[in-house]
């Protein structure tokens, strides 16, 4: 094992697991030497449970596994930070982060956890192809299929608009529909190979 954590009396450090795509601060937990080799060979984030006494992989039961991009010691080697990839909501009690409400905005005001929920989940499935995942049965038929569904979304969310602007629809369908649209097109450039952070750079150039 590459990194020497200052642990403490009982042979643990606190890890404090971040999310690599968006920063936001997801959960925190402890390590131990045996959790951190088991982290090192998975590359996905283990943990070792306190109230159990036994390793804990996040998400075993879940699903909702962490996906290991960095781990880093502080200045005093007694703190982990662990940047991670989450494939799924990190709390237990199904939010993003266990530090908030899924949708609770960050302090610049922008909402971005869901989104980067959902990024993950399409990206572990492109990268697994589950048997049964509609994810996965898009990807696997390809560009075509994958732009028809953005087409089709799109369309959709122009028809709920214009339902709406006449008074035979509610402002909820323009958001679920929209909701359809954000989703195929995620899948669009997982399909492509081409990672969300391209796109959020290229509306930060924008913004100047």
């Amino acid at each position: 094992m590459t990194l020497e954590p200052a642990y403490d009396e009982r042979g643990l450090v606190p890890v404090v697991v971040q999310d690599a795509n968006t920063g936001a601060v997801l959960m925190l937990g402890y390590a131990n030497d045996a959790s951190l080799e088991a982290t090192e060979e998975t590359g996905r984030m283990t943990f070792w449970s306190r109230s159990r006494g036994t390793l804990w992989e996040k998400g075993e039961i879940s699903g909702n596994t962490m996906k290991v991009v960095d781990m880093r010691l502080d200045c005093d080697a007694d703190t982990l930070l662990v940047r991670v990839e989450p494939a799924g909501p990190a709390c237990h009690t199904g939010t993003t982060t266990c530090f908030g409400p899924a949708d609770a905005p960050s302090r610049d005001g922008s909402y971005g956890s869901a989104l980067s929920s959902l990024w993950a989940t399409i990206t572990s499935r492109a990268a697994e192809r589950p048997s049964g995942s509609y994810t996965a049965t898009l990807l696997d038929e390809g560009v075509d299929a994958c732009g028809r569904k953005v087409t089709e979304e799109a369309t959709e969310v122009l028809m709920a608009a214009k339902d709406h602007e006449a008074g035979a629809g509610p402002a909820d369908r323009i958001v679920e529909e929209s909701a359809d649209l954000v989703y195929h097109l995620l899948v669009l450039l997982a399909e492509r190979g081409i990672d969300l952070k391209e796109v959020e750079a290229e509306l930060n150039r924008r913004a100047g």
